[in-house]
């Protein structure tokens, strides 16, 4: 092995039943260096950065750390040895404070022995916000924190441990531009001090920004390395998906119908959102677009029955009122959320039963299951978006993101809404899956949903869109139409550059 490689992979195999997840995985790692994983979701990225991190053994091959041999059978024995990993799924407790976060597994004792030493455990985590330039309620609970913010203190608490080698897995799905400029500033830094970044990401701008070497995978097995300079976007895109991408928005020209879904001054009770006006027309995806904490998230939250608003909801001509999910529903209102993880998924029940869950009064009589029903209508579902999956009966949580999503829009559709609500639904997937996400969300419009889309990404909003509505600070700033497009004009509204109402 080179001295300058500090990671070294020879011929690794993880099989999961029914599945082979890698297959004789031969590369490696130069120190101090980003490294960028390339893949489709399913490709193996984040399955063999769990067998660095000790969250899985490999079934066969070595791992060699600094030339020697190692296996590290659980996530604790890979921190001893210098690696943290941030998992594209965030891994937190909801009801944990900030402080307990920062601290979750290094808790210091009192001289009492296994009692904690709150004291010194709340120093030492506030030495870790400092680390990372971050100002956050040492006593605020995790589930009071948007995703942008825990992402933020994983990347901070990860880069805590001392670590040699950090791998992040889609560290930038869920941050703002600012928030994005600030991490690559410290990997930077991180880089000048000799540690080596691991860094799986779907966002082409951020891998030619940041990389130094990209290594593509595709279906468990190792394609190709290089520098990052040796490669364009076509070319890589061609190695991850073993095929040609023509347009990666494939967006028709449809007719656009009657007005379905409309929103007059509406306001959320606690969460910021003041006085919007909206409509989404039959056929139509509707995009909303604004910077993180702009009250996207918040607004179709409350709309979907999640949180509490006030104002004037109709559909289809006639006001409706919407107190909680089940009353969305009942009027064909529906929303996959940005958070598939904690509100879109059951991690541990299969794939049919996550499909048939809110439509089991469809599929049942007098408070049955009919099953044989259920395997009909999952079964159409599970091919139509062709979900990457050994049968319908493996649970979800062992799909990759991309497949998942597939699944949370496959509930929905089997629901069959009148309005759909899809909230950064390409948040951590990659181009191809992306690319199915586009395609469906087209049968579905020209099928005469009507769709809402909230996305961190201009060019998909740009790309998918018969129309952009602009949030910025709680408020509405703007409503552009698809002629008028651009990113320039997008982003002056989205920052507060414009303050014209929509109505």
């Amino acid at each position: 092995m080179a001295e300058d490689n500090i990671l070294e992979f020879r011929n690794i195999l993880k099989v999961f039943p029914g599945v082979v997840a890698l297959k004789d995985i031969t590369f490696s790692i130069k120190r101090g260096c980003v490294h960028v994983i390339m893949g489709e979701n399913g490709a193996g990225k984040s399955t063999l950065m769990k067998i660095i991190s000790g969250a899985h053994e490999p079934d066969g091959g070595e791992l060699l750390l600094d030339g020697k041999k190692v296996s590290f059978k659980t996530p604790q024995e890979a921190r001893e040895n210098h690696i943290a990993m941030i998992y594209q799924e965030l891994q937190y407790v909801p009801m944990f404070s900030v402080q307990e976060f920062l601290m979750m597994g290094r808790e210091p004792e009192c001289r009492v022995k296994g009692f904690i030493d709150w004291k010194s455990l709340r120093a030492q985590a506030q030495k870790i916000l400092d680390l990372g330039s971050l100002h956050y309620d040492l006593d605020k609970k995790l589930g009071e924190l948007s995703v942008s913010d825990i992402q933020l203190l994983e990347i901070t608490r990860a880069i805590s441990f001392d670590a040699r080698i950090i791998i992040m897995d889609e560290p930038t799905s869920a941050l703002t531009q600012s928030e994005v400029d600030r991490l690559f500033e410290n990997i930077r830094k991180l880089k000048a001090q000799g540690i080596t970044i691991l860094y799986i990401s779907h966002k082409m701008d951020e891998i030619f920004k940041i990389g130094d070497y990209i290594t593509v995978m595709r279906d468990g097995t190792y394609i190709d390395t290089r520098k990052t300079e040796e490669y364009t976007m076509e070319s890589l895109i061609r190695q991850m998906v073993g095929r040609e991408i023509s347009d990666v928005y494939p967006k028709e020209q449809i007719e656009i119908g009657k007005t379905v879904f409309e929103v007059k001054h509406y306001s959320t009770w606690y969460t910021g959102v003041h006085d919007i006006n909206f409509h989404v027309r039959e056929r139509e995806i509707l995009g909303i677009a604004g910077l993180m904490g702009a009250g996207r998230t918040e607004l179709v939250s409350a709309l979907f029955g999640l949180d509490r608003g006030e104002g004037t909801v109709i559909m289809d001509g006639r006001e409706i009122k919407v107190k909680n999910v089940r009353g969305a529903l009942k009027h064909g209102l529906m929303m996959a959320t940005e958070d598939r993880r904690r509100m879109g998924i059951v991690g541990c029940r299969s794939i049919l039963e996550n499909i048939s869950l809110p439509n089991l009064s469809r599929i049942s009589y007098f408070g049955f299951l009919d099953k044989r029903k259920e395997q009909k209508a999952v079964s159409e579902m599970f091919q139509k978006l062709k979900i990457k999956a050994p049968n319908m009966n493996v649970a979800v949580s062992t799909l990759s993101g991309g497949n998942q999503q597939k699944v949370v829009l496959s509930k929905w559709l089997l629901s069959k809404p009148r309005v759909l609500i899809l909230d950064d639904p390409t948040r951590g997937i990659d181009v191809s899956a992306k690319y199915e996400i586009y395609r469906l969300m087209m049968e579905m419009a020209k099928s005469g949903i009507s769709i809402i889309m909230i996305s961190s990404e201009l060019p998909e909003l740009i790309g998918m869109c018969d129309r952009v509505y602009t949030m910025y600070e709680g408020r509405f700033t703007g409503e552009i139409s698809r002629q008028e497009f651009t990113q320039e004009r997008i982003m002056e509204h989205m920052t507060g550059g414009e303050n014209n109402e929509s109505k």
